[in-house]
């Protein structure tokens, strides 16, 4: 894969050796790809495979803090971008498995109790445990401060009692950080708490296996009298939204970096096929009609990769908010690089939509990531609303 975007002045020689580093060790394995869309349950081998494989690499920890196990001293977002990219380019489930071990364990970094991070934190940075991030509901997706499971105080800790859905390593994860309401009388975000909730846990079920275009561990969740102990409650009570947001933020840029690398990788393929495929008495790429089309995917790539990587330098250089810079990478990254696999389908012609061809998985791979972790036009909006305030801001002054 192209990678002299590592050039540019966002990075370090720290994160172009991480990028060379991931990229040697992927050119290693011989893995054959487990994403066909056979069944709900097709990819749990294969991500267990990808995290135990990632673990041993030492990959798993940029996931978590180096007084944890981790690599470095916080979750740095340049180092994620630089691994989603590289690992998305490879297999959309190698980076899944990657960025679930961040997202999954976020809040016990951030609000968990010490005793909590030292036995998990490790265990996942090593690849030895799997996480998971249970906020979603059947009602509350976008708008997650809509959630309805609740936890109750109890003598021996929380009962936990409801639904989640859509829950990324549902069924395959150690562990669950569960967001519930704990005050119905608080405004919709302040009465919502965080639980860490151990797989295996009495009253906890896995009420259904999902499958999707792009199979990956899915389900939903069903809490029934779940207790769990008061230990087990991540930050404060009431905190549990705030945790939420804050482990999102710090992954939501590393989503446009996951989009750029499917859209680099479709590229790259393009090249190859334009290059090699014989028509009306010369190649593909000597036809105007496909250098255009290429000319546009060249630019949207390179777009998709600045909004991302400024937006992740900007978080690991510059206090302050993050909102709409975030948004704009979500935003910008997986729609250009929608954009840009359909363009390498529509130039693969037949191949394009066969099952099993890079593209035809790419296509299927990149769809989702407009959706999760907010949707685009969530993302829209936030872009306007922080437009709006900063322009407030300056005529303020």
């Amino acid at each position: 894969m192209n990678m002299s975007h590592l050039d540019w002045p966002f990075f370090g020689d720290e994160h172009r050796a991480l990028a060379s580093s991931v990229a040697s060790w992927l050119g290693t394995l011989a893995v054959e790809r487990h994403d066909t869309p056979t069944g709900p349950t097709s990819a749990d081998d294969a991500c267990r495979d990808w995290v135990r494989r990632l673990g041993a690499a030492g990959y798993l920890r940029y996931c978590v803090p180096s007084t944890w196990g981790g690599a470095l001293e916080t979750v740095e977002s340049r180092s994620l971008c630089v691994l989603r990219e590289t690992l998305a380019a490879h297999d959309a489930l190698a980076d899944f498995a990657f960025a679930m071990q961040g997202l999954g364990s976020g809040a016990i970094s951030l609000g968990g109790s010490d005793a909590l991070r030292a036995e998990w934190l490790p265990r996942v940075g090593q690849g030895e445990a799997i996480a998971a991030f249970a906020l979603s509901e059947p009602d509350a997706g976008s708008d997650a401060a809509a959630l309805r499971t609740s936890a109750v105080r109890v003598e021996n800790g929380w009962r936990l009692q409801g639904t989640k859905t859509w829950i990324s390593n549902g069924g395959i994860a150690d562990f669950y950080c569960v967001f519930a309401r704990t005050d119905d009388s608080a405004p919709a975000a302040k009465g919502i708490s965080a639980f860490f909730v151990a797989a295996g846990t009495p009253g906890l079920m896995i009420a259904e296996r999902i499958g999707v275009m792009s199979p990956h561990p899915l389900a939903t969740l069903r809490f029934d009298s779940c207790v769990v102990p008061d230990a087990n409650r991540l930050g404060s009570e009431g905190e549990g939204f705030s945790l939420a947001m804050r482990t999102l933020d710090v992954f939501r840029v590393s989503v446009g970096a996951a989009a750029t690398g499917f859209a680099r990788r479709a590229l790259d393929e393009t090249l190859q096929q334009a290059a090699s495929r014989v028509m009306f008495g010369a190649t593909l790429g000597a036809q105007p009609l496909a250098q255009a089309m290429i000319g546009d995917m060249a630019t949207d790539v390179d777009a998709a990769a600045l909004l991302t990587y400024r937006a992740a330098w900007q978080r690991d250089t510059m206090p302050g908010r993050m909102t709409g810079v975030a948004a704009m990478a979500k935003l910008g990254a997986t729609e250009l690089a929608q954009r840009v696999i359909d363009c390498a389908l529509q130039l693969h012609g037949a191949r394009g939509v066969r099952v099993g061809e890079i593209i035809e998985r790419l296509y299927r791979d990149i769809r989702a990531l407009r959706i999760y972790e907010g949707a685009t036009e969530v993302q829209r909006m936030l872009v306007g609303r922080e437009m709006l305030k900063a322009a407030a801001m300056r005529a303020a002054t």
